[in-house]
């Protein structure tokens, strides 16, 4: 597919870097002898449950309001998510002297809420079931003259989150594989174009909750699918459908979106508790937790994990690697 119409170009990516130099955590490459012997792979996992308000997405949301211009900044910001972009939103906000209004799921995981409040944001809930978040949004936005700033299908985001697997690949150097965590598309977007201008021969894949497959259904089908919200304890990629600025960078730059189950989930965030120490989001696990499986025939590669957060409440985390099978 020709890319010369894409919204985002790695030039964007290079520009979203230098706006977050000094602002963005460079998070670490951690690497592991365990996991590369489960995987026979040589696998580095960049890890962004490091970042700033725990997860990737502080880059895209920081990227974004900066990118505003000063008259947009004094009307303010609204977004919608159910947590780590609505953290994100919120500490780039303040940090950037905006308001911040975030819409966000009544049954969000109450340390989310609670990370969002305390950087400042009004939150605004609703019922995940039964309303539209969008929508809300729209109205919001529409009433007090703000700028929205959707998690995943907004130019600016998705140069910002590309700036992941730019640092991971400046680091390591070029990759056979790169895995990337897949909820709205904006993370795996970013990273695949930085991906394909950096390190040109690698294949990138996308990973998804098997619950909550419509960036699969979309890649494969070249249409947008609209799905039912995912029951799945990855809640950071309960999203319904991909944007409409997402798809063409997919069909353009990855090469497939696979699945993987919440037991295989929950087996990854052990592994990440016990063999590396770190404490990781069901929905950060996804990456990994097809790497992990081997879902791919990628013997002696060299393969880049993308780790995407680490905002779980410890009440679930307990109960999810309680129930955790090891990796045999």
């Amino acid at each position: 597919m020709s890319t010369t119409n894409l919204a985002v170009t790695y030039q964007d990516i290079a520009a979203a870097a230098k706006r977050l130099e000094g602002i963005a955590r460079k998070t670490p490459v951690l690497t592991s002898g365990q996991a590369d012997k489960q995987a026979n792979a040589t696998v580095f996992f960049k890890c962004e449950n490091f970042q700033r308000v725990g997860a990737f997405k502080f880059r895209g949301a920081y990227n974004a309001i900066s990118s505003l211009s000063e008259a947009q900044k004094q009307q303010g910001v609204v977004a919608f998510s159910s947590g780590n972009h609505a953290q994100g939103i919120a500490l780039a906000a303040r940090m950037l002297g905006v308001h911040a209004t975030i819409v966000m799921p009544s049954n969000a995981p109450a340390m989310k809420l609670a990370a969002t409040r305390e950087y400042g944001a009004e939150v605004i809930l609703y019922d995940r079931e039964r309303e539209d978040r969008e929508v809300i949004a729209a109205r919001l936005s529409s009433e007090r003259g703000c700028a929205t700033i959707p998690a995943y299908d907004h130019p600016d985001v998705i140069a910002g989150q590309g700036t992941v697997a730019k640092e991971l690949i400046d680091e390591v150097g070029a990759l056979d594989y790169l895995f990337v965590c897949t909820g709205g598309g904006g993370l795996l977007s970013g990273c695949a174009i930085a991906a394909a201008h950096l390190s040109p021969g690698c294949i990138v894949i996308g990973v998804e909750p098997e619950a909550g497959n419509d960036a699969q259904q979309s890649l494969r089908s070249g249409e947008i699918v609209h799905i039912a919200v995912p029951d799945t304890i990855a809640d950071g990629a309960q999203t319904q459908h991909i944007g409409k600025l997402v798809l063409p960078i997919l069909q353009a730059y990855v090469k497939d979106i696979i699945t993987v189950s919440d037991g295989q989930l929950r087996t990854q965030m052990r592994f990440f508790a016990e063999r590396m120490k770190i404490v990781v989001e069901p929905a950060g696990c996804l990456a990994a937790a097809a790497v992990m499986h081997r879902a791919f025939d990628f013997d002696g590669a060299k393969v880049g994990v993308i780790v995407s957060g680490g905002n779980v409440d410890m009440e679930s985390f307990g109960r999810n690697i309680a129930l955790a099978k090891p990796y045999s």
